[in-house]
């Protein structure tokens, strides 16, 4: 598991004390939600593209990090992009394709 960060910290330390509360979103709120993930997500488009084999491997291998499919990491990638919020964290992998990262060890 990953380090919590301060902010993180804190929210974890109200939930155990009890200080949240759940709040329902309105019935409204509910269906703008549920349209705008409908509508986000809608895939009616099919693009081809070709990748270098190092490329694809480290695409792969960060959807593995996430836990999800490596096509589902490049259409949020891109979307991402598209949409302006495209922030790059770091990774502990080693990437092939620019070999300027290295993987973390354990001690």
């Amino acid at each position: 598991m990953k380090k919590l960060d301060a902010f993180e910290k804190d929210i974890l330390d109200a939930y155990e004390k009890g200080e949240l509360r759940s709040t329902s979103p309105s019935k409204a709120k509910l269906a703008k939600f549920k349209a705008a993930a409908t509508a986000t997500f809608l895939k009616e488009k099919r693009i081809n593209i070709r990748l270098s084999t190092p490329d694809l491997m480290d695409i792969q291998a960060r959807a593995l990090e996430e836990g999800m499919p490596y096509q589902t990491l490049i259409a949020s990638v891109l979307h991402k992009f598209v949409s302006g919020r495209l922030v790059e964290p770091s990774t502990s992998l080693t990437l092939r394709s620019s070999g300027t990262r290295q993987k973390r060890r354990a001690p």
